[in-house]
């Protein structure tokens, strides 16, 4: 007697690293259905300003289902994407910080609404073309099944810090067969396949949108205001159009030139004023230590504290070694969202060595070796 196929369905994106996802899914013996997500159509001119390759990964998507033989359906998630990504992103701006919508995209959409779509049409797992490891384990006591994200072997891809939000619950149902291959295989792998992006350029940009021009998407919401950028001295040297527009050092854009280039250390809302520094290396710059909210541990169950573990707090970021301490609790901070498993307590981290430009809005994600272990925002 035969035994059922198990059923995966695949965010087939249109690039080469989903395309290869599917042809080894099929190789495994799977039964692989693939969806393309359709989350991003420009409502007004001020959204065409983000470039987006909608269209072009459509048809590739449909060209490689067509090549590997498997169903293909267009499925959008537009409300979801709009609500939970997109006005994510101008809220945190418009307060001041500067958000990753890349993992809010994730975990708001791929692993809710794509997860609950493909267990609803029978899927026994759902398959993305990230870079990450799945590591399952069961304990001998109890006969628990318990799950552990792991960086990608390929450590120029690694995408695991995208994907710190995930829960046990969505990692039973994961398979990311790329997880265990450097890019340049897995180009090789398209080419064996014979897959029509194997020589497709990787996207860029914010998830599902593409390319930005930040500034003036921001401003369809967020209305310029001017106000003054000054010095660490709080020596006046130029105006700028809003707070909210920049960043915790960023450089270019600024409009203050002549000699040394200065960089944003700090954004004052309530005066509206942009403080920067003279160069790179000032030490405004620098801090030895940040607080964190919103925690999720992807165990679910908060390690011993403190913990000496390591923390990127930027995408392709190394490791940089630190010591996660509690941070007191107040009336505010100290209770629980269960719905969401992240604790609205604070967390403070201690680094090794001082960090630069450490950014209110970006996303701490703490690893011990290659495990992802969760993470929080910084505040």
């Amino acid at each position: 007697m035969l035994l059922k196929k198990e059923k995966v369905i695949v965010a087939l994106s249109g690039g080469v690293d989903s395309s290869v996802t599917c042809a080894l899914l099929l190789e495994q013996g799977y039964q692989v259905e693939a969806v393309f997500m359709k989350n991003w159509t420009p409502r007004s001119t001020a959204e065409g300003l983000l470039m987006c390759p909608l269209n072009s990964d459509e048809k590739d998507a449909r060209l490689v289902a067509s090549q590997l033989g498997i169903k293909l359906s267009v499925v959008s998630f537009e409300k979801e994407y709009r609500r939970d990504v997109v006005d994510y992103l101008f809220n945190e701006y418009q307060e001041g910080r500067t958000p990753n919508p890349d993992v809010l995209c994730n975990s708001q959409v791929k692993f809710k609404p794509f997860l609950n779509y493909a267990l609803e049409r029978g899927a026994d797992f759902v398959a993305t073309g990230h870079y990450v490891r799945n590591k399952q384990s069961t304990s001998d006591k109890k006969q628990s099944v318990s799950y552990q994200l792991l960086k990608g072997l390929d450590p120029n891809k690694d995408q695991s810090y995208f994907l710190y939000q995930i829960t046990q619950e969505q990692l039973s149902h994961c398979l990311f067969p790329i997880g265990e291959y450097a890019k340049p295989a897995v180009r090789q792998l398209a080419d064996k396949y014979g897959l029509a992006t194997a020589k497709k350029p990787d996207s860029q940009g914010i998830c599902f949108v593409g390319e930005v021009a930040m500034k003036e998407f921001l401003q369809q919401r967020i209305k310029p205001q001017i106000g003054d950028i000054v010095t660490t001295e709080n020596k006046k040297i130029g105006v700028h159009e809003g707070v909210w527009f920049y960043t915790i050092g960023q450089r270019k854009g600024i409009g203050v030139g002549g000699g040394m280039p200065y960089y944003v250390v700090d954004k004052d809302l309530t005066a509206n004023r942009l403080i920067v520094a003279r160069g790179d290396q000032d030490e405004a710059l620098f801090k030895q230590e940040m607080l964190v909210s919103e925690i999720h541990w992807i165990s679910n169950q908060e390690p011993k504290l403190p913990l000496k573990c390591s923390v990127k707090i930027r995408y392709r970021q190394g490791d940089q070694e630190c010591v996660i301490e509690k941070q007191p609790s107040t009336a505010n901070n100290s209770q629980k969202n269960t719905k969401l498993q992240i604790s609205n307590h604070l967390l403070k981290v201690v680094f090794k060595e001082p960090q630069r430009a450490i950014t209110p809005g970006q996303f701490a994600v703490f690893y011990s070796d290659d495990v992802c272990l969760g993470g929080g925002k910084i505040i």
